[in-house]
């Protein structure tokens, strides 16, 4: 089937363009959001028009997401999450948990179809890209690290430290009666 884009589509192509798609795509995606109408004499008559009318509406959608792309491109994101000993994780960070982050951060609604990564399920920095248009594609840094340690690695080296003091704390000191009370007191306050 042969289609006339009236948006752009990502991975498809810009607004204007004609595109031969699988029948079932075009009838039941395409048409029905209105992304494309059927590729006709009439609608062959309509490109230039079309294409005007979408370069206009993609630089003003593009002038005004420019900052929002600037503030992602300096934005780096951590996530804390349990992880094995060879670093793999026992969940992941999926693109819904990176949207959130970065709605967060930015105060800008990102939704998850624009973030471009694989679930992440190891330790480590990486780098995804987001989708604010179809020439707007910032670069976003992701840092993942063990939970209870920083991203660098230092706060393990004190953890350890501390544990191995308090331990011998604990060994020598008994448990403070003062501790249940204070649980008990915590949700009455709520």
């Amino acid at each position: 089937m042969k289609v006339l884009l009236v948006k752009d589509v990502y991975k498809l192509g810009r607004a204007g363009d004609i595109k031969k798609v699988a029948d079932g795509y075009g009838r039941n995606f395409l048409i029905p959001q209105g992304f494309a109408v059927l590729a006709t004499a009439g609608a062959m008559n309509q490109i230039q028009k079309i294409k005007s009318q979408a370069e206009i509406r993609r630089s003003a959608q593009n002038n005004e997401l420019k900052s929002y792309a600037d503030a992602i491109k300096e934005v780096t994101l951590t996530f804390a999450a349990k992880a094995g000993d060879t670093g793999k994780l026992y969940g992941s960070i999926t693109t819904q948990d990176i949207a959130a982050a970065l709605t967060e951060k930015i105060r800008y609604e990102v939704k998850r179809q624009q973030v471009d990564i694989q679930p992440i399920r190891t330790l480590g920095e990486f780098t995804a890209h987001v989708r604010l248009t179809m020439d707007l594609v910032p670069e976003l840094k992701i840092i993942v690290h063990r939970e209870g340690e920083s991203a660098d690695g230092k706060a393990e080296e004190e953890e350890k430290k501390a544990r191995k003091a308090g331990k011998k704390k604990e060994e020598v000191a008994a448990p403070a009666p003062e501790a249940p009370a204070a649980e008990e007191a915590t949700p009455a306050a709520e």
